[in-house]
């Protein structure tokens, strides 16, 4: 005979709440887990990255053992092959074992610091001092602007001498036009069309440069004198 359940007891609620109780921690522990392992995930993928950035990084430079890299050589304005160039090694533009051992080499033969870091006093050394080539630069710029200003102080002379400077000044046979007096054939020769004495002083100007460039005073036998 079984025994009747005492239908006032609270002794099966209480299991059921147990139970539910217990599954919602279960279930709270396993998202736990999960945003952590996330979170781990995440942490590992960024140090990853950020290891291979700085790998990057000393590839470029050259790596840690005091290399310096085609970076750091273009920015005291000479390029990695010009150096290479300079030691004599393959110039392909790489910082590699030969071009560190040959930087080294150079350094200590002539009483460098051995730091394989193509540096001012390096470059100074291999003929390819910043100072140097500015001034080479410099130089070559003032001669430039020296000749240029002599043509223009040339050509103004002549231009007063053969029209007054006048650019629409005609010969009295017809045969000699514009501020520089042009024949009409040296006019086309030298990239000039339509008349001369009515094209615009600057395109003037410009034609009697290259004359004068090519041909020197010749043209303008008395007032290039």
């Amino acid at each position: 005979m079984s025994t009747p359940r005492d239908l006032g007891s609270t002794d099966r609620w209480t299991h059921s709440l147990r139970v539910s109780q217990a599954r919602r921690a279960a279930a709270a522990k396993m998202r736990t887990w999960s945003r952590r392992r996330r979170v781990t995930a995440s942490t590992l993928a960024v140090a990853v990255l950020g290891f291979g950035g700085v790998a990057a990084a000393q590839t470029t430079t050259g790596g840690s053992d005091g290399g310096s890299g085609s970076a750091q050589t273009a920015s005291a304005g000479f390029s990695l092959k010009a150096v290479q160039g300079k030691l004599g090694v393959t110039a392909d533009g790489q910082m590699g074992p030969q071009t560190r051992r040959a930087i080294r080499s150079f350094q200590r033969k002539n009483g460098l610091q051995v730091d394989g870091v193509v540096g001012p006093q390096t470059l100074k050394a291999l003929g390819l001092a910043a100072g140097a080539s500015t001034r080479s630069a410099t130089t070559k710029t003032a001669a430039a602007s020296s000749s240029s200003g002599t043509a223009n102080a040339t050509l103004e002379k002549i231009a007063a001498c053969e029209s007054g400077g006048d650019p629409s000044a005609v010969s009295s046979n017809g045969t000699y036009r514009g501020k520089y007096q042009f024949s009409r054939q040296t006019w086309r020769a030298y990239g000039g069309s339509g008349d001369p004495a009515a094209a615009s002083e600057a395109e003037q100007d410009r034609i009697a440069a290259k004359l004068l460039a090519a041909e020197g005073t010749k043209p303008w036998p008395v007032c290039g004198k």
